[in-house]
């Protein structure tokens, strides 16, 4: 009997529908865990990776020599709660209904410059759709009350502090109020806040499902350090000061808790080697603006500080580890990034399509060192500010290619600069040598200015 046998084509087409199944489980299988750790008011020039002369960073430096540094990278705004909005929303901070910072209350005073937007997918939401486990560890400070608590915006759990500062770093209160979390239960443990942090972190890795590739975990991990009130703990201080004999004491308190808070950073990281969970994270590492000034920070090479729209309260050390993705050692030079970005490159790296209408686009391309010649765009900070020197309005600052429009008070004239011709910001292009830039420049921001007005805030 003549035996039967099934058609070429047919088979060739089977065989191409096993491999393309296996070559799909098999993506599956690599979905990375997912860490951002983002620092509260770090100076670029503040970690031994980007020159500082005085602060040993060994763990950051690691990090950072592990993977690629973003060195075009800049914060959404120059201070807290917008950029916080802007990397968990992919949108611009006014956009997101938060221009400002959004404060905890005091009595008979209007500090609260924003209200996170109800309407927008979050980031963590987003990644849940892909079966990860959502975790934030640290400072959220975009609402203290439902619908703008971390658990009602797509977090799984959270074990951190709701509101902005801490007026000191041992007691965790601020204006007399305790806001320590467990998803939404008050809490009241005992220690520094960056060594709690550090070990909540732990804790959330250790009890997530490690290493099952269905339900891969994200988490952000959001330290208030080095923001004030600048409070080592003491034998951090004694150690900086023995080192480093000539250093005024200001410096050496902002040098010891930067070190404090690369040491916890390194216990976080030593733990992912250690439950052998490093080889399957990415790791994304930046801080939400540029250090202050008035409390000894450094953000050479750039000019100024938080709160203003110089390159130093904007510019931010950043860098991106994802073993056997990232070349080590590597640096992304070219397109300039901002924290909205964040949101999609994170939902490319877990295989998600990012929402339609967000302001950010994915550098993902640039962390894997390929060709990224994305479009040019304008680029555009906002801050909303109140008392005497902000007068509750807001001031921005835009930028087209090398050119930057901008200002650091509402009431103050428009700078122009060239930061291909002059990165220090120190020789301001009068308007009447560029006048058409200008004009552009102006226009543009006057139409981004337009367009997020529909955007409550309050």
């Amino acid at each position: 009997m003549k035996s039967e046998t099934f058609p070429r084509g047919l088979v060739i087409s089977f065989m191409l529908l096993i491999i393309n199944l296996l070559c799909f489980s098999h993506l599956h299988a690599k979905s990375p865990n997912v860490l951002v750790i983002l620092v509260d008011d770090l100076g670029y020039g503040d970690l031994g990776v980007t020159g500082a002369p005085d602060v040993k960073t060994p763990h950051l430096d690691a990090l950072f020599a592990s993977g690629v540094r973003v060195e075009d990278f800049h914060a959404n705004c120059p201070v807290c709660s917008p950029t916080r909005a802007s990397l968990l929303t992919g949108l611009y901070p006014d956009r997101a209904g938060v221009p400002g910072v959004i404060r905890t209350p005091l009595p008979e005073q209007t500090t609260s410059w924003g209200n996170l937007r109800d309407d927008v997918v979050m980031l963590p939401s987003l990644l849940k759709t892909a079966g990860y486990q959502t975790g934030i560890v640290g400072k959220w400070h975009l609402g203290l009350e439902k619908p703008d608590r971390p658990n009602d915006r797509g977090f799984d759990h959270f074990h951190g502090w709701l509101g902005d500062m801490m007026d000191d770093y041992l007691t965790h209160r601020r204006h007399g109020i305790n806001y320590l979390r467990l998803d939404e239960q008050e809490i009241d443990p005992q220690g520094h806040a960056t060594d709690l942090f550090t070990d909540w972190a732990i804790d959330f890795i250790r009890s997530s499902r490690s290493g099952d590739p269905e339900h891969p975990w994200f988490l952000y991990l959001a330290y208030n350090a080095p923001h004030t009130p600048i409070q080592p703990p003491l034998e951090w201080l004694e150690r900086v000061k023995a080192r480093e004999p000539g250093m005024s004491e200001q410096r050496a308190a902002l040098v010891a808790l930067i070190e404090h808070l690369d040491d916890g950073i390194g216990r976080v990281l030593s733990h992912l080697k250690s439950s052998g969970e490093a080889d399957h994270t990415f790791i994304l590492f930046t801080s939400d603006n540029g250090g202050q000034v008035e409390v000894g920070a450094r953000n050479a090479p750039y000019r100024g500080g938080k709160q203003e729209m110089w390159q130093g309260g904007l510019r931010v050390a950043t860098c991106a580890s994802w073993p056997g993705h990232i070349a080590p050692g590597t640096e992304a030079r070219g397109a300039v990034s901002l924290s909205m970005d964040i949101f999609p490159t994170v939902a490319a790296v877990a295989g998600v399509s990012a929402p339609d209408g967000i302001d950010g686009r994915s550098f993902l391309p640039q962390l894997l060192g390929e060709l990224f010649s994305p479009p040019e765009r304008d680029l555009f900070w906002v801050r909303r500010e109140g008392g005497p020197k902000y007068g509750g309005l807001d001031y921005h600052a835009v930028r087209r290619g090398d050119w930057k429009l901008f200002r650091n008070t509402p009431f103050e004239p428009y700078q122009m600069v060239n930061l291909k011709n002059d990165p220090a910001e120190s020789q301001p292009v009068p308007r009447e040598k560029a006048p058409k830039v200008y004009g552009d420049l102006l226009k543009a921001l006057q139409g981004h200015v337009f367009e997020s007005g529909n955007v409550p805030w309050r």
